[in-house]
């Protein structure tokens, strides 16, 4: 099974705290194998056993609280 990686640009995240919460809310979307996420670069990494619904993650990060595009 092969796994693909998406990059997402997260903007608002400001400590380990926010990265924790974007990890989770995102961890919980299916197919979704890994999740890397930095504050210091903004950077959320997407890793995934299927197809990645690009809106479900926008939705997950806004879930937690911050916002999100496609990089």
């Amino acid at each position: 099974m092969s796994t693909s990686t998406t990059d997402f640009q997260v903007t608002g995240m400001t400590c380990g705290h926010c990265e924790m919460s974007v990890r989770e809310e995102v961890g919980e979307l299916p197919g979704v194998t890994d999740v890397e996420v930095s504050h210091e670069t903004g950077l959320l990494r997407v890793g995934s056993a299927q197809a990645l619904d690009d809106a479900a993650v926008l939705a997950a990060v806004q879930e937690a609280g911050y916002t999100a595009v496609r990089a």
